[in-house]
Formats: structure tokens, C-alpha cells, sequence
């Protein structure tokens, strides 16, 4: 199964707002991210999933949540204690590949042993307070994907 991040970051680090809001609103990303991800599990933090407000279509939603009665009004949505066991969850129904959504909390800690890394590196600074992880770019093999008016989109592939 190959562990892959996505994530969309301003020019300034930032790629939220500490209530869990997205900082920016762009239709192409956004649908570069759909695009993606459509078909595959998409693991987020509570925070992420509400913001979003509902789970997002095509996709099994699995929540990371500490707390051990949090609920959801989705019958379809998957909670797990931990980003472990959510990717434990995707192993046991068999997924080729998952996509680790955020937010920062949990990208802090999957940046570590992810496979690979699609990041959208927006073309502007943002208003926010959650910054993406610092990485060493030395651990990837780095290739542009493809260049837009106001964001660039990169491939990171882990190194062995």
C-alpha cells in the first residue's frame, strides 16, 4: 500500500487557520485535489473533517480522533484513536494507496514515513497559524508535476 500526503502550501509555510478553515479558496487546486484523491481512503484530524463539514464523496472517510466516544453523524465515516490504526484500517480492506489529508498535527506526524508527498505550492503568502512540517528535501526525489497562474504542483518520492 503507498502512504501518500497532499497537501497545499502558501509561500509563507502556511496551509490553514488554527480553527481548521482553509486559508485560501482556488477552484483549479481544489480540483486537483479531488482529482487525486477521488476512489483512494482519505485520512484527516477531526479538526479537518469539521471543517469540511460532511465526508467528502468518493472517498472512505477516516477520521484521527484522541477522543474515544467522538461520533459522527455519517454512518460511512470511519474514526480511528490513531493515524496507526487508521492506516492499519486501509491495510485490512486492502487499499493500493491512501491519502493522508491533514491537518497539521497529523501531518506532523506522517511526514516522517510517508511514501510519497503531492504538494501544491500556492503562489502567494496566506493568513493562518498552522504551518506545513519542515522537510528535508535531501530524503526525496523531487519532480514538478505541473505549473498553473497561481500554484505549481510537485511530486516528493521518498528515497530508499
Amino acid at each position: 500500500m503507498i502512504i501518500s500526503l497532499i497537501v497545499a502550501i502558501a509561500q509563507n509555510g502556511v496551509i490553514g487557520k488554527s480553527n481548521g478553515e482553509m486559508s485560501w479558496h482556488v477552484k483549479e487546486e481544489f480540483q486537483h485535489f479531488k482529482n487525486t484523491t477521488l476512489g483512494f481512503p482519505i485520512v484527516m484530524g477531526r479538526k479537518t473533517f469539521e471543517t469540511l463539514g460532511k465526508p467528502l464523496k468518493g472517498r472512505l472517510n477516516i477520521i484521527v480522533s484522541k477522543n474515544q466516544s467522538y461520533k459522527t453523524l455519517f454512518n460511512d465515516v470511519v474514526v480511528e484513536s490513531s493515524l496507526d490504526k487508521a492506516i492499519e484500517h486501509c491495510e485490512n480492506i486492502n487499499s493500493e494507496r491512501i491519502f493522508i489529508i491533514g491537518g497539521g498535527e497529523i501531518y506532523k506526524q506522517a511526514v516522517s514515513f510517508v511514501d510519497e508527498m503531492i504538494i501544491t505550492f500556492m503562489k502567494f503568502e496566506a493568513e493562518g497559524e498552522v504551518k506545513f512540517p519542515k522537510i528535508n528535501n535531501d530524503d526525496w526525489n523531487i519532480k514538478k508535476l505541473s505549473d498553473h497562474e497561481l500554484f505549481e504542483i510537485f511530486r516528493y518520492e521518498r528515497k530508499n
